[in-house]
């Protein structure tokens, strides 16, 4: 037996394991899983294992789900949906704060169970994970009860589909049903085919707290199940899972007019700029990508250091790597445990060879016997090496540095991923400069993988689109108003012959006339109009990404453009009525006077977080935006769509009225006159048909709106999903009644950034991850 001097002298650790015996007579107690459909489980069919990845050993046999056990959940969810969102806030808000109550009340067990599934340190999963599922369940109780004042006119979606990984299940159960139930819809969940179980056991606590039957299925299987369940009937999807995949999904909904978000992978920057705490950076490195064996979509897995200080910092790095413990998952000393299974062990290896093939070095890293690997990291690794491209998914970051931080911001932002980012510096300036400027939808300075109920997390580009948590994550849970369509047929425009001079009319593009590429035309009301093409979109995406400034104006100084605009337009005011009516003038009038009173006033909200931080929620412009706009009303259809985008600092290229562009390539004029900067609007004239892929293909395109016609979406939404674009599908209405603006077309206009700042002193007692 050692002496406790000798203990002092290594302090090294004891076995400390939690007792895993009720877990395992629960799942001796049952053995094998069916689904949980319409509040019941159904009889075990089909099955397969699932094992403890430190072990090997299977712990149950999950039932394979089929088409037919989708169908009967998303039947069971649809039955059952009316009646729930039929419910008093107050009473969907019990439910929800009953959930949260039995989590805390087995918070051990589920820990327990979590680890064994899935490989994860017991001190992750009891001090992080489970403390937030019970933290997303009593938040949206709250939303529960406020959803009808804080969402007037909202209603919830219906029945809502959502495939969750296997890093998080079960906090990614909670993540997705919570806001879901608290909306008002009833849910079909798939989990992971290798962690399905505590998703088994919520559905168990469903049934204890007295859910009622049909509001939360759960259908267990593999990748053919998640397929069936985004070719079912349901209303919306929501996805986390791989890019690949979610770019499948995509296409997969294309033209079906269903919701859909999408939180995918990520190659998240690490920056830790030259005057900042080394000690404290070295340990945000712990917490960010060997957390959780650096299986996390947000994990900082670039690491961009300081040229001046690198030495020290990998000095430093290297020294605490060293310390860190792999091993049991349910013993309490073990800093890193089990990847998740043996293949994607091998697919880490697989990548960090490759990395190593193409010049890296790798420092640590070595797997160990069984489903262990080594935490390690990636050194003199150029940009295009796969390790710095692809993403690991495992405890391997990379290493890189960096001389000023303009240099920081372009090796931060030179990835098609933008999921999440890590600052490190003393100075507030530096760090929120920086925060600012890396493309990413969460930003966390001096600290890193933070998260909580009320902050918004989601991404942008690659690492897909949509928000869960907070008010941005209801908003995606639930529709908006109803659109009153337009009242009888919107006349044809029939072709007539120009009068006086001949104009001819031509491309807008940066600010410019520019003849269209193939120098075609089609004859339209008042004349010809130019017949845009594949590189006439391609010229006027690269004018838009040329007109960056516009956003870094101010929502002041934007507002004095939509001013002037409207000033021009009103003194051109009988000239365009006899183009179109004098309603579409006065409409596109008011709509540049609506949306410049609100480009300074459409803000973000700082949200009640974790102690010790300020959280606040930005809307951003998405960049580049592509529209088509509605054939009637040409005038107003187009107004009422580009200048929300660009009151919130986005850049747009536009399809007008395929039938009638003639007033647009008119207003493009006033554009001339008003001091809008040239590339701000873009407009191409053409077939929309035509056109509108190949716009929402492009990748510098950032978000798409598309008013025009409803055959043409499909073809959108599949070329979208090539590069995870979302799309906005616009209902038909009166472009120049009330429902032609509004505070719907801003949040379309913008996607949320959340910036996590410490701020003031931790309040004693409040450490835990939960609070």
């Amino acid at each position: 037996m050692s002496r406790v001097s000798e203990i002092m002298e290594t302090m090294e650790y004891g076995p400390s394991v939690e007792d895993s015996t009720a877990v395992r007579d629960w799942l001796a107690q049952r053995e094998s899983f069916g689904h949980f459909i319409g509040g019941a489980f159904t009889d075990v069919g089909e099955t397969f294992e699932t094992r403890d990845p430190s072990t090997g050993d299977v712990l149950a046999r999950i039932a394979q789900g089929s088409e037919a056990d989708v169908t009967a959940a998303v039947a069971a969810a649809r039955a059952a949906q009316p009646g729930w969102a039929a419910l008093s806030g107050t009473e969907r808000a019990r439910h929800l704060y009953a959930l949260a109550r039995h989590v805390q009340k087995r918070e051990r067990f589920l820990s327990v169970l979590e680890v064994l599934d899935n490989g994860k340190p017991i001190r992750e999963a009891r001090d992080i994970d489970v403390p937030l599922v019970a933290r997303h369940f009593y938040h949206h109780a709250g939303w529960a009860e406020l959803r009808d004042s804080q969402f007037p006119g909202h209603a919830p979606l219906g029945v809502c589909g959502q495939i969750i990984p296997w890093n998080f299940p079960l906090l990614m159960l909670a993540w997705k049903i919570a806001p879901a139930l608290a909306a008002g819809n009833t849910v079909v969940l798939k989990p992971a085919e290798y962690t399905s179980l505590t998703a088994l056991a919520f559905a168990e606590i469903c049934q204890d707290v007295g859910l009622p039957a049909g509001v939360v299925n759960i259908v267990t299987g593999d990748g053919t199940t998640g397929a069936a369940l985004v070719a079912s009937d349901v209303d919306k999807i929501a996805f986390t899972g791989s890019t690949e995949v979610g770019r499948g999904i995509a296409r997969a909904l294309a033209g079906t007019g269903r919701r859909l978000t999408l939180e995918l992978g990520g190659k998240s920057p690490f920056v830790v700029m030259e005057d900042a705490d080394l000690d404290a950076a070295v340990e945000g490195v712990v917490d960010s990508i060997w957390f959780n064996q650096g299986q996390v979509c947000c994990a900082g897995s670039r690491i961009l250091v300081a040229e001046a200080v690198a030495p020290r910092f990998e000095d430093l790095l290297r020294a605490r790597m060293a310390r860190l413990r792999v091993g049991a998952p349910l013993d309490k000393s073990t800093d890193l445990g089990a990847i998740v299974d043996p293949v994607q062990k091998d697919r880490i290896l697989s990548i960090c060879q490759a990395a190593v093939d193409q010049g890296a070095e790798l420092v640590g890293g070595q797997p160990q016997e069984g489903c262990f690997i080594a935490p390690g990291y990636l050194r003199n690794i150029a940009p295009a090496n796969p390790g710095m491209v692809q993403e690991i998914f495992g405890p391997i970051a990379t290493l890189s540095t960096f001389r000023t931080a303009d240099e920081a911001i372009e090796l931060a932002n030179a990835t098609r991923y933008g999921l999440a980012g890590s600052v490190w510096s003393e100075s507030a300036t530096v760090a929120t400069d920086l925060a600012a400027r890396i493309k990413a939808g969460v930003i966390w300075i001096n600290g890193a993988n933070m998260f909580d109920a009320a902050a918004p997390f989601g991404g942008m580009r690659d690492s897909g689109h949509g928000r869960e948590g907070g008010h941005a994550g209801m908003l995606d849970y639930l529709t908006g108003p109803a659109i009153a369509p337009p009242a009888g047929v919107l006349p044809k425009p029939t072709v007539a012959a120009a009068q006086g001079i001949d104009r001819t009319a031509k491309l807008y593009i940066g600010g410019t006339q520019k003849r269209p590429d193939g120098g075609a035309m089609y004859a339209v009301p008042g004349g010809l109009a130019p017949q845009g093409s594949r590189k006439d979109i391609r010229n006027a995406v690269e004018a838009a990404a040329k007109a960056g400034k516009w956003a870094a104006m101010g929502g002041h100084a934007r507002a004095q453009v939509l001013y002037f605009i409207a000033e021009n337009l009103a003194a051109r005011r009988d000239e365009f009525a006899a183009r179109t009516s004098p309603a579409e003038v006065e409409a596109a009038l008011a709509s540049a006077f609506h949306y410049a009173a609100w480009a300074d006033k459409f803000d973000g909200r700082t949200v009640q977080a974790k102690p010790g931080h300020l959280v606040t929620v930005i809307p951003e412009p998405h960049g580049i935006i592509g529209i088509t706009c509605p054939n009637g009303q040409p005038l107003t259809g187009f107004v009422s769509l580009v200048l929300p985008a660009i009151a919130m600092g986005n850049v747009v290229v536009a399809i007008p009225a395929e039938n009638d562009p003639l007033p647009v390539m008119d207003l493009c004029q006033v554009f001339d006159t008003s001091d809008l900067p040239g590339g701000v609007v873009n407009v191409v004239t053409g077939a929309g048909a035509e056109l509108s892929p190949h716009l929402a293909a492009h990748e510098e395109v950032a978000a798409f709106w598309h008013a025009g016609a409803a055959a043409d979406l499909a073809a959108i939404d599949h070329a979208a999903g090539g590069t995870v674009t979302p799309v906005w599908s616009i209902p038909p209405r009166d472009w120049t009644g009330p429902q032609a603006q509004g505070e719907s077309f801003l949040h379309h206009a913008t996607r949320q950034k959340t910036i996590w700042l410490p701020y003031g002193a931790l309040p004693a007692g409040s450490g835990g991850a939960a609070y």
